[in-house]
């Protein structure tokens, strides 16, 4: 394994230097009505380099105005970003042409985009041409994003608001996820994660009633979203807390096993 660049193990503030990808086009509706109309909806995700804290944000729409507008609200909310890296348009391979124009419109920053970045003063770094594998933390952020979200909505039509929801909460269970395993401190009660770099603890929800049990008929359209979230942190806890110790635990092993040699 080759060393980590210096973005990724210098000390900095978080987003400092911020990796972002587009992933998409989701379907949701306009109301609850069964037959509805909808209307496509795309997902930009900002990863922090050193903290690996991540941040979700909704497109309307592959303009730069939107993007632009995405922009301005990830840098009110998690402070402006010096280095913003993403994917070259060459390494996009997609089957969806409509992801790749927005790549390309980022890759060859109009007027509107080129503007704002230059009076911003972010400077935006492209990955080298045919070298996806360079963005393997954003690509990571997508893949658990997506993960989380297929085996729980599924085909199901959200409203722009229970999208919202859902994601949103999805981006706390993705910054909840411990960094190393809990020391053998007995005041060491909470494993390190990104979300302490931001908050300076872990993110807690509002505790919930268990909803497992009841079918999903008899539920309210909140009590319906509160549900799907329950299953994903029971689906997180199932199998990436299980994968994860099997990693470190494989890890601490073969380390003990070379000391002895």
């Amino acid at each position: 394994m080759g060393a980590l660049p210096k973005e990724r193990v210098t000390v900095n503030f978080p987003f400092n230097c911020t990796g972002v990808d587009f992933t998409g086009p989701f379907s949701i509706k306009y109301n609850n009505q069964r037959k509805g109309v909808c209307q496509k909806i795309y997902l930009s995700l900002f990863i922090c380099f050193v903290t690996k804290y991540v941040h979700l944000e909704l497109v309307t729409e592959l303009t730069s105005e939107a993007f632009v507008a995405t922009l301005k609200r990830f840098c009110s909310r998690r402070g402006k970003c010096s280095k913003l890296f993403s994917d070259n348009v060459t390494n996009f391979v997609g089957s969806n042409q409509e992801l790749r124009k927005l790549h390309v419109m980022v890759k060859n920053s109009d007027g509107v985009l080129s503007g704002y970045l230059s009076s911003e003063g972010i400077d935006w770094k492209f990955l080298p041409p045919k070298a996806p594998n360079f963005g393997g933390l954003w690509e990571a952020g997508v893949k658990s994003f997506k993960h989380h979200l297929k085996r729980v909505v599924d085909n199901s039509k959200l409203t722009f608001e229970e999208f919202v929801t859902v994601t949103t909460q999805i981006e706390g269970i993705l910054n909840s996820r411990p960094f190393v395993p809990l020391t053998s401190d007995i005041e060491d009660l909470n494993a390190l994660t990104p979300a302490h770099f931001l908050i300076g603890r872990p993110i807690n929800s509002i505790v919930e009633p268990n909803l497992f049990k009841i079918p999903d008929c008899r539920l309210k359209i909140w009590q319906t979203l509160t549900k799907m979230i329950q299953i994903i942190w029971k689906r997180w806890s199932n199998d990436y807390l299980v994968i994860y110790n099997n990693v470190v635990n494989g890890f601490l092993t073969r380390i003990l096993s070379e000391l002895e040699i």
